[in-house]
């Protein structure tokens, strides 16, 4: 095939593509607007939530705006961390948090795990994008220890 064949078979291809391909996000046109959906209200109730799966890392239940999280200033640690935790009422933060990644323990917050965000979210009162099939295993008539007839 030549030069000016597979340029023509690469316009034909795009515009097939083009044309069947529907567009992800954004406005028909180029340069358009659309309108922004309203903000969603925040869960701050301050219950715990369940977990959805193990291991997942906790949600946040109150709300963090204005919380300032940076490298110099951490909002969160003033109550999760281990010695404010009995005048703040707050949760303590995982002993995970004070590891490093050989396990070693430290006298302080570990650096990989100061950034909260990365791992704990507020939740918004919104509709799911995916719906969660997770399953527990008690609901798939897996025994606990203990449970067992003898």
């Amino acid at each position: 095939m030549g030069l000016a064949a597979a340029c023509a078979a690469l316009f034909i291809t795009t515009i097939v593509v083009a044309q069947t391909v529907p567009q992800l996000s954004g406005p028909a046109e180029k340069m358009g607007s659309v309108p922004a959906k309203p903000m969603p209200k925040w869960i701050v109730d301050d219950v715990r939530k369940m977990r959805a799966y193990p291991d997942q890392p906790p949600v946040i239940p109150h709300s963090i705006e204005g919380y300032q999280l940076s490298v110099n200033t951490n909002r969160c640690l003033s109550c999760h961390k281990r010695e404010f935790t009995e005048s703040s009422g707050a949760p303590m933060i995982s002993v995970t948090h004070y590891m490093t990644r050989e396990g070693q323990m430290l006298a302080d917050v570990s650096p990989r795990r100061y950034f909260c965000t990365a791992c704990h979210v507020p939740q918004a009162d919104v509709n799911p994008l995916v719906e969660n099939t997770f399953r527990d295993m008690s609901e798939m008539g897996v025994e606990h220890i203990g449970e067992q007839e003898h």
